[in-house]
Parts: structure tokens; sequence; C-alpha cells
């Protein structure tokens, strides 16, 4: 089949899709460093200074599967750039916010905004892209995008509060979505489903009540330990997603079609995104702190050091990319899988008194392995959906990865958290009751509580709470690499046969007017 190729025009276009995207990640990150100033300015409760940092990340997990869908029903570009529109006005609310609960707000309508602008920038590459190559080339690029802004969040935050008020933080997404507003009529083509139907209301309502206790729900376990009402909040959202799924199944116009997931390509593609990103994103979280609170580096050099990273994620989902054109993507996925895997196997390695490298190496070579599965899966779960439908399908593999995100950070830190727990018991049997708590908590914790005891007790409590803690990140490292090792095998046995840019579900798998509408030419 010929596939009619990309202009200079698309390529173009494209980098203005990457650009809203990489603000869209980074606005996951920026506050890390900012919540100190706005705090001493806006003096929110501890619960609101909570919200102000999560509500972003809630409002886009809960969304993307409905704005996703929205996009076939009235146009991607349209949506995107309204979007683009309420993503700048937002940042600029959020950047002038007078008290704490403007900010909540203005972060919450950020995260609506930015559940707009991932899956119809990817539904657009899909629409632009129609040659299996080049799109998957442009699917690296965003890839690179989505996870070099995660990265570069600190990075832009920390420079900026060097000079100016934490609202600059804010005020940096404005000019690129200007940007987005005057070029994306001229550069990106409209695209929309000729008979979407009608909008699954009910649809939409239940995956937004679905995924926003599951996340909330695991993110609070994570953070304070088991307790039965996050326990009940996450049980209740597993119940609605169920009942989202049953919704899907006889609903007359889906968000989500059902019967792609049969399709073996597809949902083994949901799957090692799951599995990728539980390992990364929960073990990363330790690197940074690692390099910080046992290795002595500010934030900013910390986050400078964690630079190699993306930078390795930019280099492999190039070569992924050039790899699929002659080798089956199970076999590359496979191949990216174990490579972080490898680099889990250089963070078990890790001591105290280790040097940089062991932990830059580790980080640096775990990114790169699942920078090379992460664009291919996107492209065969973009691939997998009739043209009418990739915008709802769009939104999956963001969505998987939040919520692979969210179980890694509970799950390998919570390993984490018991190790240290454990092995710090002793080096706090001395000292008061709220030391006890603060310093068994978390190294930051310890350290903390360091600074106010004497020379030879604070030294010897820090040498223990740096040696538990690091003794838990390599527990972390043995569970993450095992879960990565098996996705790697997972991938090469469940993906055999299935090539990228043919990822329509198998005429076994499905009726034959499915597979026609997987299949039809563009």
């Amino acid at each position: 089949m010929s596939h009619e190729r990309a202009t200079r025009k698309e390529w173009v276009g494209l980098a203005v899709l990457v650009l809203p995207v990489l603000l869209l990640s980074m606005d996951m990150t920026v506050l890390y460093f900012a919540v100190p100033f706005l705090s001493a300015s806006l003096e929110p409760t501890a619960t609101q200074q909570l919200w102000i940092v999560d509500i972003y990340a809630f409002m886009l997990a809960g969304l993307l599967i409905t704005m996703g869908t929205l996009g076939d029903h009235i146009g991607r570009r349209k949506l995107l750039l309204i979007g683009g529109f309420a993503f700048g006005a937002a940042s600029l609310a959020a950047a002038y916010a007078s008290n704490a609960e403007l900010l909540i707000l203005a972060r919450a309508v950020l995260g609506m905004a930015g559940a707009v602008l991932a899956p119809s920038t990817l539904s657009l590459i899909r629409t632009m892209f129609r040659d299996p190559g080049q799109r998957r080339t442009a699917i690296a690029v965003w890839t690179a995008g989505l996870s070099g802004g995660a990265a570069l969040g600190p990075i832009v935050s920390g420079l900026l509060l060097e000079e100016f008020w934490w609202g600059s933080v804010f005020l940096i997404n404005i000019p690129v979505m200007a940007l987005l507003l005057v070029l994306g009529p001229i550069l990106l083509p409209e695209h929309r489903a000729p008979e979407p139907g009608r909008f699954d209301v009910i649809g939409a309502v239940l995956s937004l009540a679905a995924v926003l206790p599951i996340i909330f729900g695991i993110k609070e376990l994570a953070e304070d330990g088991f307790a039965w009402s996050y326990a009940a909040i996450t049980a209740a959202g597993v119940v609605l997603g169920v009942l989202f799924f049953l919704r899907q199944r006889t609903a007359p116009n889906p968000l989500i079609d059902l019967e792609l997931f049969r399709n073996r390509g597809f949902s083994a593609s949901i799957a090692v995104n799951l599995v990728a990103l539980f390992a990364m994103v929960g073990f990363l979280l330790f690197s940074t702190q690692w390099i910080q609170l046992v290795y002595g580096l500010s934030p900013l050099e910390a986050a400078l050091w964690t630079l190699p990273a993306p930078v390795a994620v930019g280099v492999t989902t190039s070569i992924a990319a050039v790899l699929a054109k002659t080798v089956r993507p199970g076999y590359i996925i496979g191949a990216g899988l174990v490579i972080a895997t490898v680099g889990f196997g250089i963070m078990t390695q890790l001591r105290v008194d280790s040097g940089l490298a062991t932990v830059v190496v580790g980080a640096t070579v775990l990114s790169a392995g699942v920078g090379m599965a992460i664009p291919l899966t996107a492209d065969m779960i973009v691939s997998a959906a009739p043209p009418e439908r990739a915008g709802a399908v769009s939104a999956l593999p963001e969505t998987s990865n939040q919520l692979g995100g969210a179980l890694g950070v509970a799950i390998l830190g919570s390993i984490g958290a018991a190790v240290y727990t454990r092995d710090i018991t002793d080096a706090t049997s001395d000292l008061p009751p709220d030391a006890v708590e603060a310093a068994e908590g978390s190294l930051g914790g310890a350290t903390e509580v360091a600074q106010h005891l004497p020379g030879g007790v604070a030294e010897a409590l820090l040498h223990n709470a740096q040696e538990a803690f690091t003794h838990g990140m390599n527990i972390s490292a043995v569970v993450g690499g095992a879960v990565m090792l098996a996705g790697a095998v997972g991938a090469v046995v469940f993906m055999r046969g299935v090539r990228v840019g043919n990822a329509a579900p198998a005429p076994d798998a499905a009726g034959p007017e499915r597979v026609k509408a997987a299949t039809k030419p563009e």
C-alpha cells in the first residue's frame, strides 16, 4: 500500500505540536523548586499546598480520554487551539494568583487544558503523517518532547527563581501558546470524524469518576502509608472503572472501542506502557533524592545532573524509529526493556559512598531503555484505530503513562520506605518521640532532625539514614528490574508477528467490518 509522504509543511507543523507537549510535561515538575517561594507569598495550608502541586496531574489524567474523544467530534485542530488558549490564560492567572484558592483553581484549569493538548497533538500526527516510517519518526520526536519537558521543568524553575518571583514559572507558557495560536491554523490540518454520532456523556463522567479516585488514592497511599480511607477511595475508583468499561460495551457511540483490545499489538502496547512507566517513574524519584540528600548537591545541581537521562531518551527514540524499518517491534521493545533492566542492575550496586557516576549512569541507561520502547507502543496504539477514532485512542498512551507512574510511585516507593523504616529503627531509639517519627518517616525528615542534634549524634543518625535509604533503593531496583524484565519477555512473546504500521486486528480477532475499518487507506 502506498502512502502519501509528508512535506516540509508537516514537519514544521510537528515542531509546533511538540512545543505545547513540552510545556505540558514541564508543568508536571516546574513547581518542585517554586513551592517554598509561593508558600511564603500565599501562605497556603498544608492541604492547600498539596492540592496546588497535585491538582494539575489529577485533572490531566482524569480528562484525557474524554478530551481525545471530543476532538473526534468537534475537530482536533479546533480543540487543540481552544486548549492552547485555555492553557495560556490559566498560566497568566496562576502567575498572578493572589491566594491559594485561586492558584488551585488555575492549576485545575491548566490540567484540563493539558488533557486537551496531549491527545490532540498525537492524533494530529496520525493525520499529518500517513507514511508509517515518517509517522514513527514523528512520534519519536513527540515522545522526546514529552519526556524532555519533565526533566527540564525543575531546571527551568531553578533558573527562573534565581532572578524572578515564583509566578515566572507559569509566564513562560504564554509565548509558546501564543505561537501555537498563530501558527496552528496555518500549519496544522483540521480533522474530525465524518459521522461521530452523539457524544457519550455518561461514559465521559464515568471515566473521570474512575481515574481521579484511583490516581488520588494510590498517591496518598504512597505518601502517607496504608489507610482504610485511601484504600476505599482507590477501590471506589476501580468499581467505577468497571462500570465505565461495561458502559463502553453497550453504548452506541463509546469513548473507547473495546474491540481494539482484541488486537494483540494494541493491548500489549498498553501493557508495556504501564510496566515501563511503573518502573521508571517509580524509581527515578529515588535517584533525585539520593543525589540531593546523600551525595549532597543543591536542587538545581541535582536537576542538571538528571539531564543525561532525557538526552538518552532522545537518542534511543531515534534509534528505535530507524530499527523499526527492518526489525519487528516486539524485539525492539523487548531489547529496550532489557536495557532498562541493566540500568536497574547498576542501581543495585549503589552505596552511600558511591560516586555520582553510578546513579547518573544507572538512571541514564534506565531512561534510554524506556525511550527505545515507548515511541513504538504509541505508534501501534494510534495506528490500530481507524482515522476517525484517532483522537480517543491517542489519549490512551498518556492515560496508561499516568496510571503506571502512579502505581510505580506507590508500590516501589512503599517498598523503599518499608526498608528505610526497618533499617533506621535502631538508630532512632534514643531520640524524643517527635524526632523519632520525623526521622523514621523519610530521609529528608532525618536530615532535618540531625540539624538540631549534637555533632556526634547527628553524624551517626545521618549516616544510618543514608545507609537505610540507599538500601531501600537497592531493593526497589531489584523489584523494578524484575518487572521490567518480565515486560521484556511479555513484549517479545505477545508481539510476535506484529508489525509497526500494520496494527489492525487480525481477521480471527475481530469481524471483517472492523478489520476493514481499521485498515482502510487514509
